[in-house]
């Protein structure tokens, strides 16, 4: 699936996934392929990201917003500290 990690300043990640973990406002949650559609409010917490070659990329966000449609997930977060 492709995930693309936004910030009002910058792009933080672009490309191919085999899942993200998100905090979720209440509690941690996880995108798989194929997951339902969903659109989400994120807290402050931990986001990790498997590539699809299994490499690992986690970052701390504030705040912010998930959305998953059609393997397509798109992260809108603020406060990001990597």
């Amino acid at each position: 699936m492709n995930l693309v990690v936004l910030t009002p300043e910058k792009e933080i990640f672009h490309g191919e996934v085999t899942s993200v973990k998100v905090p979720g406002i209440n509690g941690q949650f996880e995108i798989l392929q194929n997951h339902a559609a969903i659109v989400a409010a994120l807290g402050k917490g931990e986001v990790r990201i498997l590539n699809d070659k299994g490499e690992n990329k986690t970052f701390h966000i504030q705040k912010g917003f998930i959305e998953v449609l059609k393997n397509e997930v798109s992260l809108l977060v603020r406060g990001v500290k990597e």
